[in-house]
This record gives C-alpha cells, structure tokens and sequence, in this order.
C-alpha cells in the first residue's frame, strides 16, 4: 500500500478526512483550539499542537481517530480513558465509529496540558536522556583454509 503525502495545512487534514471521522476530528480540533495552543501544525503526517512545546496530536488511523497528550500520564485523573504509550509521558485516548469524547472534556484536558508545558517546559527536552544501546560485536570471519 502506497502512504498519501502529508496534508500540507490542518484545514487539508481535515479536508482530506470523511465520514465519522471527519466530524470527530473537527470536533476535537475545535476544542483544543479553545485551550489557545500556540501553534498548530502538520507534523509526522498528523495535526500536532504546541505551546511551549509539543502538548498534543490528533491521528486519524483506518479505524479510530486518536488523541494524544505529551504529559498524558499526568491527565489521567481528568480522562481515565488515556492510556499511556511511547517516550515522554505520552497517553492517548482511541476514539471510534460510536464513541466520543466531549468537547469540553477535551478542552478541559488541552488547557491542563497546555499549563504543564507552562510550568515544566517543553517535554521533549525535560525527558530523560535514552540509554547508550551496547554496541554489538562484530561478527568475525573464519579465515579460508
């Protein structure tokens, strides 16, 4: 299967959707607008918002739409639907045909998020450094008798 290229604005990705999807996405995209991110962007082929750093991704998949928060695990008290995944403290919700998330519940989870990149920076740069991976010998080679 050949990948589509990026949408080239977020009005596009949304464009580009149908269905379900398509109004679940601008439902969500509206909410988190109202918690004023800084900015919002295509990035990695996905709707990524940012205020101090990365705080929020919308993705669509084939079958769901999800809702990604970079400090989620912290939100999880708010939304216990989020279930935390991936480097940071990354948590998503997975929305499909026939479930929800209120708009203003997802409002209510972009203003907390948006104010713990206020108070504790940007994510990508508070995470803890990777691990070194150990370094794999080489394979040696018998010599030719």
């Amino acid at each position: 299967m050949r990948k589509a290229a990026p949408a080239a604005t977020p009005d596009a990705y949304v464009d580009a959707l149908g269905g379900w999807q398509r109004a679940c996405v601008a439902r969500l995209r509206a909410a988190l607008r109202r918690a004023k991110p800084q900015d919002e962007v295509i990035k990695w082929g996905n709707l990524v918002y940012f205020a101090n750093g990365p705080v929020a991704v919308i993705r669509t998949e084939e079958a769901r739409v999800l809702l990604g928060f970079w400090r989620g695990q912290r939100l999880i008290e708010i939304e216990p639907r989020l279930r935390p995944g991936g480097k940071y403290e990354m948590a998503t919700i997975a929305i499909e045909d026939g479930s929800s998330l209120s708009p203003v519940k997802a409002t209510r989870l972009m203003r907390a998020a948006v104010a713990l990149n206020g108070t504790l920076g940007d994510p990508t740069k508070a995470a803890p450094p990777r691990k070194p991976r150990p370094k794999r010998p080489h394979a040696t080679r018998r010599p030719h008798l």
